[in-house]
């Protein structure tokens, strides 16, 4: 029989956690890698979780996805010196933000900006 190596072997060894990703946009990221990262508040809203910094506000939602992600911890076999790699969790759906606006989206789709009145008219009075 040949000495050579025979990789590394993969064993499934998931545990009750229940792991979700969460896909952090940039801004995010950037905000948390900072030297002040401030600290972020989850809460509940009428239909969903969101996620609060100092200054944005976001929605959580749940995308489930038909590729799996493989959470993976090195590990030791115990009756040799050979190594492994344990599939702790599989991951199949993922929690995604979503940037809530500042300005609450109307039915029609237009962002209310707060201003009341008719624009011809404004607008109109200088021609």
């Amino acid at each position: 029989m040949s000495s050579q190596n025979q990789g590394i072997k993969l064993i499934h060894k998931p545990d009750e956690s229940g792991y979700r990703l969460l896909e952090l946009p940039p801004d995010l990221v950037n905000l948390l890698e900072s030297e002040t990262a401030p600290v972020l508040t989850l809460e509940s809203s009428d239909n969903s979780a969101v996620l609060r910094t100092p200054d944005r506000t976001y929605n959580m939602r749940q995308k489930n996805t038909s590729n799996a992600l493989f959470l993976l911890s090195p590990s030791q076999s115990s009756d040799s010196a050979e190594q492994q790699i344990a599939i702790v969790s599989t991951i199949q759906e993922t929690v995604e933000l979503e940037v809530v606006p500042e300005h609450p989206v109307r039915a029609d789709r237009l962002a209310d900006t707060g201003s009341r009145g008719r624009w011809h008219e404004m607008f109109g009075k200088g021609r």
